[in-house]
């Protein structure tokens, strides 16, 4: 039996769309993402212009008591999550199945926005006002850890968070695991 890695969804959260199909739709009409920053005040800066992800509501794909305790980066994860779920029509399967079904996702560096504001909770109010799920809020483990854990899946689970080389790493993991397919192949 020949074993394989298999993609069969994708998800995208990006600065033209929601979605994978929102995406490439906004693509194939070549449309710019890029404009004035909206999430934070960027008028200190010399640079005022990014690729935002606009219009995201975590409360349709997590439940409001929850959005608080993860940062932006995860919600973003748990959407994207869903998107590829269903784009590939996937549901992990019981025993077997749900560990042989891993949970890869990379992030240039976490929850920043959340480190943000609880160091200024820190300075302006006191260790004592920071919030318990200041840790789990910023960790990248917490987007796939998640992940997993909503999806079922329970076998290998990675976070790769590398600054900008992130989708470099996660692309050297699928050849890493293409490479050594041979090796786990059964009679």
């Amino acid at each position: 039996m020949q074993r394989r890695v298999v993609v069969t969804g994708v998800g995208l959260l990006t600065s033209v769309g929601m979605g994978t199909e929102a995406t490439w739709t906004a693509i194939k009409q070549g449309a710019n993402g890029i404009g004035p920053i909206t999430t934070f005040d960027a008028s200190a800066f010399a640079c005022r212009i990014a690729g935002e992800v606009k219009g995201f509501d975590p409360s349709l794909y997590i439940e409001k008591k929850e959005i608080k305790k993860a940062g932006r980066f995860i919600q973003f994860a748990i959407a994207a999550a869903e998107f590829a779920i269903e784009a590939a029509q996937f549901k992990v399967g019981p025993g077997e199945e749900a560990e042989r079904t891993g949970v890869y996702i990379g992030s240039g560096i976490g929850g920043f926005e959340v480190i943000e504001r609880e160091h200024k909770i820190l300075l302006e109010r006191g260790p004592s006002r920071i919030s318990p799920f200041f840790i789990p809020a910023t960790i990248i483990n917490l987007a796939s850890g998640t992940v997993a854990i909503r999806t079922g899946a329970k076998g290998p689970n990675s976070a790769t968070a590398t600054a900008c080389t992130t989708s470099c790493a996660m692309r050297s993991i699928g050849w890493m695991v293409n490479a050594a397919l041979p090796r786990f192949q059964t009679e």
